[in-house]
């Protein structure tokens, strides 16, 4: 599994781009974590995060068209890549493997 190289981080703007194609541009990904989480994200930190990803090979980016609200700017927009499904894929299938193995003693302990 490749998945060591994909940070915390990453993975949930990973994920939040697969939740907001074909409109995930950073400012929207971070208001979008920042509800999610109920935690403070800069579009500075998604920014540097979707050059990672996208060096990876996880997303893909292209500019969209130029919008008057931007002074006439276009906004860099991204999507998941082949490769950033199947990672996804993999991150999902541990998680539940783990989970399936620590839920039986949550229950018990926890309760």
């Amino acid at each position: 599994m490749r998945r060591s190289d994909l940070g915390e981080f990453e993975e949930v703007v990973l994920l939040a781009v697969a939740a907001l194609s074909p409109k995930a541009y950073s400012v929207v990904i971070a208001d979008a974590l920042e509800k999610e989480t109920g935690n403070l994200v800069s579009t500075g930190a998604v920014h540097a995060a979707l050059q990672r990803l996208e060096q990876k090979g996880y997303v893909r980016s292209c500019l969209g068209d130029a919008t008057p609200e931007r002074g006439g700017r276009r906004k860099r927009l991204f999507t998941v890549s082949v490769l950033g499904g199947r990672i996804l894929e993999e991150v999902r299938a541990v998680r539940e493997r783990l989970w399936e193995r620590i839920l039986p003693t949550i229950r018990l302990e926890w309760s």
